[in-house]
């Protein structure tokens, strides 16, 4: 499991994002703050608002990039930021969680090694959201042993549903 692990000093530079119709609105919004805060940043869509587009469409493919490392970080968005959350934990390697509170989310990533943020484009105004993506990006994961040890058991139980799978 080590390595599926967050490396303790990695800064997060590229951050996937994805949103759908609920969450179209504040993901564009992110999306410019993160490039002017200096991210590089990858945008799965949707990229532009259609209302009966379905956020698995958007967030699935951002789930899988995080998984693989080929975003450092996720930001998932839909209208109560529910859905996205949902989906992005079926993806093996992920480990997502909805916050509209501070304290979560530095204490998703510092804890449980979070790597998606799940946000409710409909319930968290621009500002607060701000925040709170600055916040789960400037936290580290601990890697304190307890917390290795959790982890160590999420990673049991992904793998037994994979095997459930072949």
């Amino acid at each position: 499991m080590t390595g599926s692990l967050t490396v303790l000093p990695m800064v997060p530079k590229r951050i996937g994002i994805a949103g759908d119709h609920g969450g179209f609105e504040l993901k564009e919004q992110m999306v410019r703050m993160l490039c002017e805060a200096g991210y590089e940043v990858v945008d799965y869509g949707d990229h532009q608002a259609k209302s009966d587009d379905d956020y698995p469409d958007f967030v699935v493919p951002l789930a899988r990039a995080v998984a693989r490392r080929e975003v450092d970080r996720g930001v998932a968005i839909c209208g109560s930021g529910v859905g996205a959350c949902v989906v992005a934990n079926k993806v093996p390697g992920v480990r997502a969680s909805l916050i509209h509170e501070n304290f979560s989310a530095h204490q998703g990533v510092e804890d449980d090694d979070m790597n998606v943020i799940c946000l409710g484009g409909l319930v968290v105004g621009r500002a607060l959201a701000w925040e709170l993506v600055e916040t789960f990006l400037g936290a580290r994961f601990s890697g304190a042993e307890r917390h290795r040890r959790r982890l160590n058991k999420v990673a049991e139980m992904e793998n037994d549903k994979q095997e459930e799978k072949e």
